[in-house]
């Protein structure tokens, strides 16, 4: 019987065409009608896609997440800054993070219910997920607020090149948590890097004070020194932050991997709402030891760039918990180091920051940036060469 509904009736006149065009080709450029794929809205067919495409879309895809994380990475702090004014938060900016943590109760267990109802709501309290994940957001929300501090002395640029050392801090943590050695050659990558963000920092303090003295002109007061100098132990302050903001992250990172692996059953979304229970009420415990946001209100001295930080702050904590789930560890952290190299191009050729290029700074920038880069390719050739040395011992037992 003929179709009567007119999409239908269109759906079988295409397949009839199709039909009548692949017996009019060659017997050997035709493709089986049992191969074809048949689309579901229209009820045309058409070939599958072949393994080279797929490839190829697979690579765009992969490298598409990537420019995405690196982004994310990138603009974070900046936005951050931008929140200043004359140098100082005029809000107290753990309020950011703590409605970070609202939005992301909200809208997780939002997916919770839409997705299993009431019954996959439930399991989010079960009390052994419950109780490990809350002990990582309380960490995680002494690392928001060491980044706040650290960010409220450093620049975002500065700081996200400080944040590399946490290639050095994971490798001390690797070697004592789980007796993972470094090669030679590794180490002396990871050396390379400290001593480079060790010359970034003193040239961004030295070429910072020489702009203040420069804009001062030749007749400059006496206490111009002291300024510089409070200056630079607001900065030595900054440095300090971020070292512990690593630390604390790099712990973060090592027991996360582990216990979401333990629980891997449970989705993202569930593990959000066990991490921010905790996090929520540490940063609110912040707040009222820390800051005046709770006589003064919540959103007291808001702008539209704190709302943007808002989203910001939400942004990255959402993909930084779906994006490691499809990008690899290599990538992730090479993803970083460019952020580093993006950071610095935004402060300098943007017309929001007061930053100037200068060939000093952008040297270092790279040499941080080509150190990370090098110690995570070394990773691959390491294994490689490991793998080599153990086949040639077997050939060499077998022999």
């Amino acid at each position: 019987q003929a179709p009567t509904h007119p999409r239908r009736q269109i759906a079988a006149r295409r397949r009839e065409a199709e039909q009548e065009s692949a017996e009019a080709m060659p017997e050997g450029a035709r493709v089986p009608l049992a191969a074809l794929e048949v689309d579901p809205e229209t009820g045309g067919s058409h070939a599958p896609a072949s393994p080279r495409t797929m490839a190829v879309r697979a690579i765009l895809m992969q490298a598409g997440l990537l420019a995405f994380f690196t982004l994310t990475r990138a603009i974070h702090p900046l936005v951050i800054q931008q929140t200043k004014v004359d140098g100082k938060y005029p809000h107290d900016p753990i309020t950011v993070p703590f409605f970070e943590c609202i939005v992301t109760l909200v809208v997780a267990q939002l997916m919770a219910l839409a997705n299993g109802g009431v019954k996959e709501w439930v399991q989010i309290w079960n009390p052994k997920p419950l109780a490990v994940f809350s002990i990582i957001g309380f960490i995680y929300a002494l690392g928001d607020y060491l980044e706040l501090k650290s960010l409220g002395s450093l620049s975002g640029a500065m700081y996200q090149v400080l944040i590399q050392s946490k290639l050095i801090v994971t490798a001390g943590m690797l070697y004592g948590i789980k007796g993972q050695k470094q090669s030679p050659l590794q180490w002396i990558l990871l050396v390379l890097l400290m001593l480079c963000l060790c010359c970034y920092s003193i040239m961004s303090d030295l070429l910072t004070r020489h702009r203040k003295l420069q804009a001062m002109g030749p007749n400059r007061d006496p206490v111009s020194g002291d300024v510089a100098g409070a200056e630079s132990s607001a900065i030595a302050f900054g440095v300090f932050m971020a070292v512990a903001k690593v630390t604390v992250s790099c712990l973060c990172a090592v027991l996360s991997d582990k216990f979401m692996k333990d629980f891997k059953g449970e989705p993202i979304y569930m593990q959000l709402v066990q991490f921010k229970v905790v996090w929520v009420l540490t940063l609110l415990a912040l707040m009222s030891m820390d800051g005046s946001a709770l006589s003064n209100g919540l959103l007291y001295n808001w702008t539209p760039i704190t709302y943007g930080a808002l989203v910001s702050f939400t942004v990255k904590g959402w993909s930084t918990m779906y994006l490691l789930a499809v990008l690899d560890s290599m990538l992730k952290n090479i993803g970083e180091a460019c952020s580093v190299l993006v950071s610095y191009l935004f402060v300098v050729f943007s017309a929001s920051f007061d930053d100037k290029y200068e060939n000093e700074t952008f040297i270092c920038v790279m040499v941080v940036v080509l150190s990370v880069t090098a110690y995570l390719l070394s990773k691959d050739a390491q294994q490689k060469a490991d793998k080599y040395d153990m086949a040639t011992r077997a050939a060499a037992l077998r022999a």
